[in-house]
């Protein structure tokens, strides 16, 4: 175990980064704050000794919340010359929501590192998520009520935007990086967000102490983030193959959907995962929710136990239908708009 105030070590950085030495470029996301410049420092240490490794290129995303970001992203771009690597900012252009802005930001900014990452012909983006942001976006889906998949949390590596999204440091304490820096004489931006109690993640942050106290420290909660997702891996390897063996068993597979005797006989967590899928793979209207697919298999689920037939309903732009024995899924037709 390592010393949650000790900076990070050289040979500590190179086994963090090995995984993607090969790739041709990374685009690392900075935007100033302590997490994100400890990220660049430490690549731009490990990239230093390799013969041949990936191009890295800071990008910093301006939202145009907060006047001190412009000056935040120049610093950035200072110390990115200093380390020998490019940088660029990209900003969140056109008008700004009045709600849910946390949300809305969070997602122009992964699609502006997308597309900063394919124009520098990059197919990876690197985040500065540590072992505290972990532990914190796994107390926000707790009280969410998010299923396993959700309480997973974020994985260390995955697919967003059409690229790689690498989370590198989620096994590292805030705590360190702060340490790496300071022993480093790198300066870093505070952002006052961070501080914002009408956020749910900084309310949450202030709770963490009380937690610890209790036995539920970062750490604890990470390891939690972590088994969550191996049963999630399981679970869904479940589905795959659930999926094979109703296609292949099913006689009645080319009118679509699934026998409910067949279905029926799953386990009802492998279940739910294929219903969203058929809905995802067939509605025009984003992600199913989880609770609306919960509801709609109890539905199902009575109207076999009651032998009833006909069956309709409608959900994220998917048809659903129990007719003759099986449970079919197909497009919805589009919604009629309103005259105005």
């Amino acid at each position: 175990m390592t010393d949650e105030k000790s900076p990070i070590s050289a040979a500590r950085a190179r086994a963090i980064f090995a995984p993607w030495k090969a790739v041709p470029a990374i685009v690392l996301a900075v935007s100033g704050g302590p997490d994100s410049i400890a990220l660049m420092w430490l690549a731009a240490r490990w990239r230093a000794r390799l013969k041949r490794g990936p191009r890295l290129i800071a990008v910093t995303v301006d939202h145009g919340l907060r006047k001190e970001a412009a000056r935040e992203a120049r610093d950035v771009k200072h110390l990115a010359r200093k380390l020998g690597m490019e940088h660029r900012t990209v900003r969140w252009q056109g008008t700004k929501p009045k709600t849910g802005v946390a949300a809305a930001a969070r997602e122009a900014r992964y699609r502006l590192l997308a597309t900063a990452a394919r124009a520098s012909g990059a197919a990876h983006v690197a985040t500065a998520h540590t072992r505290d942001d972990q532990a914190e976006t796994l107390l926000m889906r707790l009280l969410r009520g998010s299923g396993v998949a959700g309480l997973a949390a974020m994985a260390a590596d995955t697919e967003r935007e059409g690229v790689r999204l690498l989370r590198p440091l989620l096994e590292i304490s805030k705590a360190e990086l702060i340490a790496t820096l300071e022993s480093a004489g790198i300066a870093f931006a505070d952002d006052p967000t961070n501080r914002d109690f009408s956020f749910t993640r900084p309310r949450l942050r202030a709770l963490m102490p009380v937690l610890a106290e209790e036995g539920a420290d970062a750490r604890t909660l990470a390891r939690l983030a972590s088994r969550l997702a191996r049963a999630n891996a399981a679970v869904e390897m479940l589905a795959d193959g659930a999926e094979r063996y109703l296609a292949l068993t099913d006689r009645g597979a080319s009118l679509g959907g699934y026998d409910t005797r067949a279905f029926a006989a799953l386990p009802e967590e492998v279940r739910l995962r294929l219903l969203r899928r058929a809905i995802d793979r067939h509605g025009h209207e984003g992600p199913a929710e989880l609770g609306k697919v919960e509801a709609l298999l109890a539905g199902i689920d009575r109207a076999v136990a009651e032998g009833q037939s006909g069956l309709k309903q409608t959900l994220a732009g998917a048809a659903i239908s129990l007719s003759r024995g099986r449970i079919l899924i197909k497009p919805a037709p589009p919604r009629r708009r309103r005259p105005a």
